[in-house]
């Protein structure tokens, strides 16, 4: 590992070898980048150094917010990387993504607040987790959503569809599943799956501020406050995101999606910028490689 330091804070952190590092701003607050180039595809080393991470931030008794950002800003987590399967990494921490359910459930449940700072692109599996935060400020110019999977013939099975009905309601779940497009920072505040469009230039010191004062406040307030929030709010269950993980591993032998695929790679998913930019104007006008 090599001490690195961390443009906007100054500060010097240790840059882990693989995906994520994280800054501890003070014993009650930490910054968690996360950094997988060139694409910050989310790939098997990333699920594993989260269930690390969520195992320190369990048992940690002093912490009380963690703030996820991207050290991309292009993307801040992007799409499950399919070139890689769904095995587990041979690190601490590795599992099979049919675990996604159980690390979800327990970030949604543990007593630390986290907060999704966001800029660039969170598509499928790296929308999916953002939606699982307790927060989510995202930067008015540069952030972008998008639950694609219909358009490349599968269906959303990382708990979109059940994070975004609880949040946005039926109607507006249906038009992000089956349209499968971007959506700008502005929509996503006027539909309720972000808390604020902030401009790029303030996203820092406001997602800054709003952590440091949340970190001053007494910790079983902040606890006791999150689960009864999260009693009435209709949090799904990690059961609800079993069955949805479960047929989306159904959905992946479909004979659609395996052309689909096909099509896909062929097209540069997962490898190619340009297209992963672009990737949802792309699929609606089905422009993969041959239609180009």
């Amino acid at each position: 590992m090599a001490t690195r330091t961390d443009p906007l804070y100054g500060v010097h952190i240790m840059a882990v070898t693989n995906r994520l590092s994280v800054i501890r701003q003070s014993p009650f607050y930490w910054r968690v980048v996360i950094d997988n180039p060139p694409l910050n595809l989310f790939d098997p080393e990333m699920f594993a150094e989260l269930n690390v991470l969520m195992d320190e931030i369990e048992h940690d008794t002093d912490l009380k917010i963690v703030v996820f950002e991207s050290g991309d800003e292009d993307f801040f987590v992007n799409h499950h990387d399919l070139e890689r399967g769904h095995g587990a990494a041979d690190q601490p921490g590795g599992a099979s993504f049919d675990h996604w359910p159980t690390f979800v459930t327990r970030l949604a449940q543990s007593s630390v607040l986290s907060v999704a700072k966001m800029r660039g692109r969170a598509r499928a599996q790296g929308f999916e987790f953002a939606l699982a935060c307790d927060m989510r400020f995202a930067s008015r110019e540069r952030a972008v959503f998008s639950l694609m999977e219909v358009a490349g013939s599968s269906v959303p099975g990382g708990g979109g569809v059940e994070w975004l009905a609880a949040l946005v309601g039926r109607s507006r779940t249906l038009e992000v599943v089956l349209g499968a497009d971007d959506f700008d920072a502005d929509i996503a505040e006027r539909y309720g799956w972000i808390n604020r469009s902030v401009p790029d230039s303030e996203l820092d010191a406001f997602v800054d501020a709003f952590a440091e004062r949340v970190s001053r406040f007494e910790k079983r307030a902040l606890e006791l406050g999150k689960k009864l929030v999260n009693a009435r709010a209709g949090v799904p269950s990690e059961g609800d995101l079993w069955i949805s993980n479960h047929v989306l591993a159904g959905v992946d032998a479909w004979l659609e999606a395996q052309a689909m695929l096909t099509k896909l790679n062929a097209a540069g998913f997962g490898k190619d910028k340009e297209f992963e930019l672009n990737i949802a104007e792309r699929l609606g006008r089905h422009q993969l490689g041959e239609a180009d």
